[in-house]
């Protein structure tokens, strides 16, 4: 027999994306004047995301060991990563919270990183969204 504790381990690992003592990397995410650095760790990061592993397996590629890594998402603005982090740590998102615009700024950068299983419900949700209040408006 096999139990599984999520959601205390989903509650761990938002703690650790909060801790700011044990972070290995800095993202820099937006633009000038709306520009944001986060803390996060590289292991995490890169078995959530196809696209941070590489762009990480690049930076390792070209840093000495022990080093801090630093990268750069200027196209996403940082309300929206801070979205992407809590569901990359936690497995969390609550919709409920955002409304259409955000939701669909959170697809797109979830697109862009690569976030196949985020793309994919958020896709369903919007779908099934517009279906509800079309046929609530008509």
């Amino acid at each position: 027999m096999s139990i599984q504790f999520f959601s205390n381990l989903s509650k761990n690992y938002i703690e650790i994306l909060e801790d700011d003592e044990y972070y290995d990397i800095t993202i820099e995410v937006g633009e000038d004047p709306n520009v944001k650095i986060f803390h996060a760790h590289t292991i995490i990061l890169c078995h959530r995301s196809p696209y941070l592993r590489r762009a990480l397996a690049n930076k390792r590629n070209n840093n000495n060991s022990g080093v801090l890594s630093h990268i750069k998402l200027p196209n996403i603005l940082p309300e929206i990563f801070q979205i992407i982090l809590k569901y990359i740590y936690g497995g969390i998102l609550s919709l409920n919270e955002h409304d259409t615009l955000e939701i669909l700024k959170v697809l797109i950068a979830a697109n862009e990183l690569l976030l196949n299983e985020l793309v994919d419900y958020l896709q369903t949700y919007l779908i099934e969204t517009s279906k509800i209040l079309y046929e609530f408006y008509g």
